[in-house]
């Protein structure tokens, strides 16, 4: 397994790199079989109006998906405890959906879009966009189904995923409500003002939650 340490307004001493490999090591060594990389990503911030200072950031890249877990703390070791305990959880509800695919591959789950488009994607939040860009990031995206990006979202712990759908070849992003369910962001044809493949809509909205993979409109 190969862990790479890096670290942003802060030296990894040897003290830190051991501490981080003991840690991480051990919460997924019962999981070795489908971890190829593991990425930490240490941070101290500079404002001072950020208490919880000292971040520690892992990401696994497995077969084909990632899994990320980030925690936040007054004290980098601390965040090295709480962010190990998570990535642990998100290992072991990856496993535990791969042996559920593999004893139901006979269940096929659709979802059916709603007819209407989503006016507001934002809720009552007020968009704040970033005076310059301060990180840019490179991933894979193998084409994968609405169902398998969703899964890809909750694994990473962020508020959207960008995928490439397998039944469209387009780039959709599916986020997370703030009301609750899902949606997805769909590019609109700009020749044609009616279609967009088969449905003519710009964004979904999808209700359904991950323990009932149910939708509705």
């Amino acid at each position: 397994m190969k862990l790479v340490i890096h670290g942003k307004n802060i030296e990894i001493t040897d003290a830190i790199r051991e501490y981080v490999h003991q840690k991480i090591e051990k919460a997924v060594n019962h999981f070795q079989n489908i971890t190829n990389e593991v990425d930490v990503h240490l941070s101290v911030a500079r404002n001072p109006r950020i208490t919880t200072k000292q971040s520690a950031e892992v990401t696994i890249f497995t077969n084909g998906s990632v899994i990320r877990a980030e925690e936040s703390s007054e004290n980098l070791y601390a965040s090295i405890d709480l962010v190990a305990d998570k990535i642990a959880r998100q290992l072991r509800k990856y496993k535990e959906r791969r042996q559920n695919k593999k004893t139901n591959t006979q269940v096929t789950k659709e979802v059916a879009p709603p007819d209407n488009i989503v006016p507001d994607l934002i809720g009552d939040r007020t968009p704040e966009l970033p005076g310059e860009v301060v990180r840019t990031k490179y991933f894979a995206m193998p084409p994968m189904t609405i169902a398998e990006a969703l899964e890809q979202l909750q694994m990473v712990g962020h508020d959207f995923y960008m995928f490439n759908n397998s039944q469209t070849g387009e780039i959709n992003v599916i986020y997370e409500r703030n009301h609750g369910g899902y949606g997805v962001i769909l590019p609109r044809n700009p020749n044609n003002n009616s279609t967009n493949g088969t449905n003519g809509r710009g964004a979904h909205d999808y209700g359904y939650t991950p323990e009932t993979s149910q939708s509705h409109k």
